[in-house]
């Protein structure tokens, strides 16, 4: 396309918008040379905005554009020409308009691609002609535009948005909008993307183009997925290891590495959640518009099932890969260790070296001539290796007194495999900070700013007084933080179906399902929609667990309730006390032979799983090897339960001497460990094709 030629063509679009010639100049060459390439098949234009001017800066909205650039060129064939980025300064209300109209609208054909993504600040905005109702806004980087009379923001109107994509003549459109629009009075932990409501004017070039919208006939209708489903809720940053990011856009964009989009909607926003929760969020995803039994987009290459990231450059040696390790769940990546290996689609290994954020290097284990390395080649989880001496980091909230900083900081201190950071500045697990509305209280709260259950301290009470307390609950959180590590159902090469449902006199119904997806010969066994995971009081529950391998598979289930007591499943038999006619009941093995389905609990009137509780939330991870977990069941049965109060899956006493032990069996079980013997003193080594652990979250009401 000849450069007078394109200013002609978008010379409209920018009067209507209200820019100069010489402010679009301004952006320099990089948009006039993607829109010069050959018609594209696949399109993207991704906004990510960090710096506004006089107002508080994100931190992960640049990250995000990057996790999503990646993704579509590495997982889902875009070219790089096609995806157009819009960063900081460049992302005013008028630059992004133009260039959705231009790049996207007049290029987007029937049966293309299109890939839209909007990160930073959110907000409410009154209308003019609308004075009693307020209308979501996204917020540009120039903020607001100077006027005599009144203040004018430059903000963009959801409801603009959502036209526009209606606007594209092809209906493969999506759309991700990681942000929000009610801004808390008060935020604990991590931060938001939303301002406090404006009562100024719209511009009226915004204002021209929503009217103008209006009056078209819109041909698509688009898949939009938003950060939040309730507008009180807020989309949040995470401050994970070297980099933030939206939660929102991070939990989306590693689900689409590691799994296939074509599952549904509705499967993949539970998948997303899950992940949510992990990261200490309470956010619940939505989809803005009606199609929710419909896939995200057929973007994925015929015989292609996940990967945990890509080869993104090679050193002159041929042996040095950088890597991009999105794929990997954000928990784990935290902690991803040296020697850990990587397989590429030849077979060939690449052995983990460093690791600085999302990006790492790793060398070739034997350099195969007749398939060189290549970049974008896609990588997968092969060996997994954690260190041993993973701590819980609590982080000290910013509106502590300095004093009251000291005293936690020595307080938690004396707690083996406890550190403190200052809020903000390292990643964590927890916050400690005053409770809002009682100044003179302590709490531990979730990164998301959810107090966790009888954490408290009495009114007045002394900060060390108060930390001492959490000694049980803390033993209990950092034993979640270690079984979390173990996720591993998309890089398991062990075959594992596994589906928690409610048992009715009719048929069970399906609350969730999970499945290793490596081991799937077909992409259509995970298509299935599944109902929100909303549990009713009083239901019966049961996981049935199919093993679809060719080996025994042995299980275990530990897990979190409301984020305060640790569970397991237990499943005794009775034993005769040596020299006496007493009996014991211990804990035993579950094993389910190859090819056989098991329920949990077996069917039993007396050894039922009913929910009796209202209000709560469980996490549950469901743990399968292909050796027994002969060290759990011992640390187990240490253990004295009251019988009345245990269950098929009750209280857990020794959460953290179980975590350990579960994570010392699951390296037993690795071959590896063998060849890697300077590794495994102070690693855990973990294969892909003895172990699966799936996830499993639900709420009670």
């Amino acid at each position: 396309m000849k450069r007078r030629r394109f200013l002609h063509r978008i010379g409209s679009i920018l009067a209507v918008l209200g820019v100069t010639e010489a402010e679009w100049l301004s952006l320099g060459n990089r948009y006039y040379q993607a829109l010069a390439q050959p018609s594209p098949r696949k399109l993207a234009l991704l906004i990510g905005i960090n710096q506004y001017p006089k107002i508080s800066a994100l931190s992960g909205c640049l990250t995000d554009v990057e996790l999503q650039r990646e993704l579509l060129i590495h997982r889902f064939g875009f070219q790089g020409s096609d995806i157009l980025t819009l960063t900081e300064e460049e992302a005013s209300r008028e630059f992004i308009e133009a260039a959705f109209l231009d790049h996207l609208g007049k290029q987007a054909k029937p049966g293309d691609l299109v890939v839209f993504h909007f990160s930073g600040y959110g907000s409410r905005v009154k209308l003019e002609t609308s004075s009693d109702t307020m209308q979501n806004a996204l917020v540009a980087a120039n903020v607001s535009k100077k006027s005599q009379d009144e203040k004018i923001v430059n903000y963009i109107l959801e409801e603009t948005i959502l036209l526009l994509l209606r606007s594209l003549t092809t209906d493969r459109v999506t759309a991700v909008l990681d942000t929000s629009y009610y801004a808390l009075s008060t935020v604990l932990g991590l931060k938001i993307r939303a301002l406090q409501e404006s009562v100024a004017k719209l511009a009226t070039e915004e204002l021209d183009l929503l009217k103008q919208l209006k009056t078209q006939k819109l041909p698509s209708t688009p898949i939009v997925l938003a950060a939040t489903s309730n507008p009180m809720q807020s989309a949040r940053e995470g401050l994970f290891s070297g980099f933030s990011a939206g939660l929102f856009t991070y939990a989306l964009t590693q689900y689409l590495w590691e799994f296939t989009p074509a599952t549904t909607i509705q499967v993949t926003l539970s998948h997303v959640e899950n992940s949510l929760n992990k990261l200490g969020s309470k956010q619940q995803p939505a989809l803005l518009t009606n199609k929710k039994n419909q896939h995200i987009t057929s973007l994925m290459p015929d015989g292609i099932i996940g990967a945990e990231g890509a080869v993104t450059a090679i050193e002159e040696d041929g042996k040095t890969v950088h890597l991009w390790l999105a794929g990997l769940p954000p928990q784990v990546l935290l902690y991803y260790g040296v020697n850990s290996r990587l397989t590429l689609a030849t077979t060939e290994q690449l052995v983990l070296r460093s690791r600085t954020g999302l990006t790492a290097k790793a060398q070739i284990s034997k350099i195969d001539s007749t398939n060189p390395l290549q970049v974008g080649q896609l990588v997968q989880e092969a060996v997994r290796v954690l260190p041993r001496n993973i701590n819980l980091t609590i982080a000290l909230d910013t509106g502590l007194e300095r004093i009251e900083r000291v005293d936690a900081t020595s307080a938690f201190a004396a707690f083996p495999r406890v550190s403190t950071v200052v809020a903000g500045e390292k990643p964590a697990d927890y916050i400690f900070a005053k409770l809002e509305e009682i100044a003179s209280r302590y709490g531990l709260f979730s990164l998301g700013g959810e107090l966790i259950p009888n954490t408290t301290g009495e009114v007045g009470e002394a900060v060390k007084l108060t930390v001492q307390r959490l000694a049980p609950k803390l033993s209990t959180l950092l034993a979640a933080k270690l079984w979390r590590l173990t996720e591993n159902q998309g890089s398991s090469r062990l075959a594992l179906k596994a589906t928690l449902e409610i048992i009715s006199d009719i048929s069970p119904r399906v609350v969730m399902q999970r499945e290793t997806v490596r081991t799937l010969k077909t992409e259509t066994s995970i298509k299935k929609s599944l109902p929100t995971a909303i549990v009713p009081i009083g239901s019966r529950m049961q996981y049935r667990v199919e093993n679809q391998s060719d080996r025994p598979a042995y299980l275990i289930l530990l897990g979190l309730k409301n984020n305060q007591t640790a569970v397991a499943f237990h499943s005794e038999e009775t034993t005769q006390e040596p020299n006496t006619a007493d009996t014991k009941a211990l804990l035993k093995e579950v094993v389910i032979p190859p090819g056989e389905t098991l329920t949990l609990p077996q069917t039993n009137a007396a050894f039922e799983w009913v929910i009796s509780e209202p209000a709560f939330f469980y996490e549950q991870q469901l743990i399968v090897a292909t050796s027994p977990f002969s060290g759990t069941i011992a640390a187990l049965n240490t253990a004295k339960y009251s019988t009345a109060e245990q269950g098929p899956i009750g209280p857990l006493l020794n959460s953290l001497d179980v975590a350990q032990a579960l994570l010392q069996d699951l390296h037993n079980a690795s071959a590896l460990k063998t060849e890697m013997n300077g590794t495994a003193a102070d690693s855990y080594i973990l294969d892909v094709n003895n172990w699966a652990s799936l996830s499993f979250s639900f709420q009670v009401v």
